[in-house]
């Protein structure tokens, strides 16, 4: 459901290449200018000046890096479609929103990245925001023309909210995914967050694991290529007959998490673990890190650490907390469990934070926002109903075949 919905007069709205002035200091003023950018070889050649921005933007989740976006553009990106708006302070890049158009069948402006990102934003430079978020919403308004621009897992905090608030035109704000968040902190202080006897249960599996002789290690730079194939091989492994993501065994995939990984690993935005048993690399994990926030996307384990009773997502959790919280990643206070409410994930008692979805449109468009929220309003009740009703139908159907009366 809309949390809020309003319309303001839609303001004047600026060519792309028109400037807005900015109050930087005392008496003295610089021009912020704005611009498009469409095409895809573009694009790729903002990687340095990308990687500043995304390092003076605080509030940034790995998601906005320019090795991911890129990345997730050559494998999931449409010829014409690409909509990044720029803006630069004399040169200098101090705002962006990485968009592409879509046809749903309303033209709607939405984020590079789509469903394999857990966290989507804007990029303000932090010595700049108030300024360059004006500034970036008169150059989104002018990109959307007749769009609708959907800005879908806005994490709270999120630059994007800045922009948010100076929009001179239409909006609406719902409620997104669900993700779940721990404390950037190693796994002794996760254990004293647990009742006593929930504790000594996770201490009992560490000691497994340890018992095993399971020895972590960090991937280095030249290896990422042939440990992402490994680790999308457990993957498939672990999920075999089960629910897989499907996506996640398509080539596409496998080509933007190669590219993106190593890139990414490159300049410290992300980590590859291994796990060995006996020599062999039994699970991987891949972490992704900000100076903020850091999570683990993916992971593979070979069915067989089941069999010996490991608990790989605490095996998972222990490493990943024990590299990026005090020795390890500095200044990173958040460990993300990103999005998804599984029940394993609140064995650690997370916070919950839900993510946003922001609606945008220039005045004129404002019917095509409501249609859009409406739509998607429909839609989150219907899932609402399915996550309440498909335990029950679950519960029923086995009671049925138990009784010899289900069809299989």
């Amino acid at each position: 459901m809309a949390a809020e919905s309003t319309t303001k007069r839609p303001g004047p709205v600026r060519s792309a290449s028109a400037s807005t002035r900015a109050s930087l200091g005392r008496g003295t003023f610089t021009a912020l200018t704005s611009e498009i950018c469409r095409d895809p070889d573009r694009f790729g050649a903002l990687a340095a000046e990308w990687t500043a921005l995304h390092r003076r933007s605080a509030a940034a989740t790995p998601f906005q890096s320019h090795a991911w976006l890129h990345s997730w553009w050559l494998s999931y990106g449409a010829p014409g479609r690409l909509r990044v708006v720029l803006v630069r302070r004399g040169g200098t890049l101090v705002a962006a929103a990485p968009l592409m158009l879509v046809h749903r069948p309303l033209p709607v402006l939405v984020q590079l990245g789509g469903s394999i990102s857990d966290f989507s934003d804007v990029l303000l430079d932090d010595d700049y925001a108030d300024s360059a978020a004006q500034a970036l919403a008169r150059a989104l308004a002018t990109a959307a023309r007749t769009a609708v621009i959907d800005l879908r897992e806005v994490r709270p905090g999120a630059a994007a909210e800045r922009v948010y608030d100076c929009w001179d035109g239409a909006r609406d704000r719902l409620a997104d995914s669900l993700c779940l968040e721990l404390p950037a902190v190693p796994v002794d202080e996760l254990l004293a967050r647990l009742p006593s006897s929930r504790a000594q249960r996770s201490r009992a599996k560490i000691r497994k694991i340890d018992s095993l002789g399971i020895e972590g290690r960090v991937v280095p730079v030249d290896e990422i290529g042939t440990a992402v194939e490994r680790l999308l091989h457990l993957h498939r492994l672990q999920w075999q007959g089960r629910g897989v993501t499907p996506e996640h065994l398509s080539a596409r995939f496998a080509a933007h998490l190669t590219r993106s990984a190593r890139a990414m690993v490159e300049s410290g935005d992300a980590m590859v673990t291994e796990f060995r048993l006996a020599g062999e690399v039994v699970a991987a994990d891949l972490t992704l890190m900000s100076p903020r926030l850091a999570g683990g996307y993916l992971y593979g384990a070979d069915p067989a650490l089941r069999d010996r009773k490991v608990d790989v997502a605490t095996m998972l959790l222990r490493e990943c907390a024990r590299r990026i919280s005090g020795d390890g990643v500095g200044g990173c206070t958040t460990l993300s469990m990103l999005r998804g409410n599984e029940p394993y994930k609140h064995h650690w008692r997370p916070e919950p934070v839900r993510n946003q979805r922001l609606l945008l449109a220039r005045g004129l468009v404002a019917p095509s926002l409501r249609m859009v929220a409406a739509h998607a309003a429909a839609r989150g009740r219907a899932a609402v109903l399915v996550n309440e009703r498909l335990p029950e139908m679950k519960a029923g159907l086995a009671k049925r075949m138990r009784r010899g009366d289900g069809k299989g």
